[in-house]
């Protein structure tokens, strides 16, 4: 509203001198459209649209093994606390315990020293890895996915059946292991941490 008065007190002092010095009435407009372009303040440029937040990490999957762990299940750290992992029958050792949850038939995971230091995929299993592989995968798909593994015969079954192991498997860090069956086929996968990874026996 202040700037359309504006605009007319100055236009009715432009007519007011036009009319004094005989100048046109053209002159006036051209006057009065000066004075609102230079009255009327620009308008500020548009700003970017606020962009959306990050999405927070995606929780973990309860149906893929790796090697942070299978669910709350993670490598190095305690049994979850009101989770469904829990001993279950006898247990060989006070050392070492084994945990098993209805949730995932078929695995198993070894605790020592109050930590998860091993997390096993037996017959049962359903839960694969990222890459697709699971129980009863060719030993061609493991390799696949995961050449330069290291070889090493099995203990109990005769060749073809063997393990492979990945060749950076050290303690304190979780790794990868297979077994391999006389078939051919995957029989046991194991993600964990060295010696535990390397168990053949449960907790042995």
């Amino acid at each position: 509203m202040r700037n359309i008065a504006a605009i007319s007190v100055s236009a009715l002092m432009a007519l007011s001198l036009a009319a004094c010095s005989g100048t046109e009435p053209a002159d006036t407009a051209s006057t009065a459209a000066t004075v609102e372009e230079t009255s009327v303040p620009a308008s500020p440029a548009p700003t970017d649209a606020p962009t959306e937040a990050a999405p927070a990490s995606a929780a973990p999957s309860a149906d893929v093994l790796g090697l942070e762990g299978l669910g709350t299940l993670r490598i190095g750290q305690p049994v979850p606390k009101g989770s469904s992992w829990a001993e279950r029958g006898a247990q060989t050792s006070d050392a070492c315990r084994t945990v098993t949850s209805p949730d995932y038939p078929g695995v198993y995971a070894i605790v020592e020293k109050g930590d998860v230091r091993r997390i096993t995929l037996g017959q049962r299993s359903t839960v694969k890895l990222a890459e697709g592989v699971g129980v009863g995968a060719s030993e061609a798909d493991v390799k696949k996915w995961f050449a330069g593994f290291r070889e090493e015969p099995h203990k109990y079954e005769d060749a073809p059946a063997k393990y492979l192991t990945a060749p950076n498997a050290r303690p304190g860090e979780s790794a990868l292991r297979f077994e391999i069956k006389a078939d051919g086929k995957v029989g046991l996968i194991h993600v964990g941490e060295m010696p535990t990874l390397t168990y053949v026996e449960g907790c042995s």
